[in-house]
């Protein structure tokens, strides 16, 4: 592949130019060894069969195993006396990954040009986060980075485990919900074709409930391609939906206050809030730059104004307490008075570990008491759909025998 690049030479004299490479982050490497330092380095256009021929299944995405992998390996290594490029080279080898095993070895070169582990990290924000940034950072500076790796480890086995109790909690209702539709289709294209030409042919009259399932039978079965159509449409647009500030925005509201949901949903941005702060400050990150970073890291709106204005209480030097005490709606009574008591004792760090702790127990115990509280909601719904159903087609029948007889 080509990619076309804007580069500075050491006299940083500016310069164009267009390189080959497997991709981009080949391309910047080579760019590199060119002398240059690049500004702006993106694929050249060369047609449709190009395009289709650029395409990575799968080999551009890390997944946070292999992170937790690379800071858990990086911190024995560098724990037993190994240098930190040694380390790292010995990491790519053991690597599956194709495009992760590329860039720990650009790490590894960083750090021989004379550069450090968290300059390297900081060139690719998309696979390390300005958490992970920062605490390396924070480590490099303290003179514990193993220490510190290995906690950057622990704070993504716990993000890790969190997420899939989160995914697993609403797994179980996925498969049942895609199932019922699956059935549904397959009825209405199948079997409903078949006792309406009955119903035809006997020429009774039918009821609404009837008539409205042998309306979508027909549709179904005389517009398939153009249904499969529609919900592509459906799907593409509330994704991209989604994206829209103002739609987000009221996900976003409305997820918090949802019953059952909605206490999940605070536990785990408390919990996720808290962890972060913690490992910040306990890696020797500033109280704002530890509450810049955790800024990103929560997804919901409402909690990032939380935190902005938790960045502002912090520039005028008063306590955070205060503000985590006043958005009662969104985090727990309990976090904004142990955090006060931390304040108080300048126990902060710990303090923020406790709290996290606590939190993400609540969030095991409430996932696995959400599935409990799912099934009956689930049974009801599918007994509601097959009674609907049922009645529907089996009432024309009745009038036919009430007829005959």
């Amino acid at each position: 592949m080509k990619f076309s690049y804007k580069a500075r030479n050491p006299n940083n004299v500016p310069s164009e130019g267009v390189v080959e490479a497997r991709d981009k982050v080949e391309a910047i490497n080579t760019i590199r060894n060119m002398g240059l330092t690049p500004i702006f380095v993106n694929q050249s256009s060369g047609g449709i069969f190009a395009k289709l021929n650029s395409i990575s299944f799968g080999t551009g995405k890390i997944k946070l195993s292999e992170k937790i992998l690379l800071t858990k390996n990086l911190s024995g290594m560098l724990k037993a006396g190994l240098s930190i490029s040694r380390a790292l080279q010995v990491l790519s080898k053991q690597t599956k990954n194709k495009y992760f095993k590329t860039i720990i070895e650009d790490l590894s070169e960083t750090i021989n040009k004379g550069g450090t582990l968290s300059d390297g990290l900081a060139k690719y924000p998309k696979v390390f986060s300005a958490l992970f940034v920062a605490m390396v950072k924070a480590g490099e500076e303290s003179g514990g980075l193993p220490n510190t790796l290995n906690e950057i480890g622990l704070n993504l086995e716990k993000t890790y485990a969190l997420n899939k109790k989160v995914k697993s909690a609403m797994m179980y209702p996925s498969i049942i919900l895609a199932a019922i539709v699956i059935i549904g289709v397959l009825m209405f294209v199948y079997v409903v074709p078949t006792l309406t030409k009955t119903f035809k042919e006997l020429g009774t009259e039918l009821p609404a409930s009837t008539r409205l399932v042998v309306g979508l039978s027909d549709f179904l079965s005389n517009n398939f391609l153009t249904f499969i159509l529609i919900v592509l449409v459906l799907v593409v647009g509330i994704i991209f939906a989604l994206k829209m500030p103002k739609v987000k925005r009221k996900i976003d509201w409305l997820v918090v206050r949802l019953p059952v949901i909605g206490t999940i949903v605070k536990e785990v941005n408390t919990a996720r809030t808290t962890r972060t702060m913690s490992s910040l400050l306990s890696s020797g990150v500033s109280i704002g730059r530890a509450i810049g970073i955790t800024k990103e890291v929560v997804q919901n709106v409402y909690y990032k104004e939380v935190l902005s204005e938790v960045e502002e209480v912090v520039q005028k030097g008063a306590s955070i307490s205060s503000v985590f005490k006043e958005k009662i709606t969104l985090y727990p009574v309990m976090m904004g008075e142990m955090i006060e008591v931390g304040e108080e004792t300048g126990n902060l760090g710990s303090m923020l570990l406790e709290i996290a702790t606590f939190y993400e127990a609540e969030v095991d115990n409430k996932t696995k008491d959400l599935s409990t509280i799912i099934e009956p909601v689930l049974m009801i719904f599918i007994g509601v759909a097959v009674g609907f159903f049922a009645v529907s087609m089996l009432s024309p029948m009745y009038s036919i025998m009430d007829s005959i007889k």
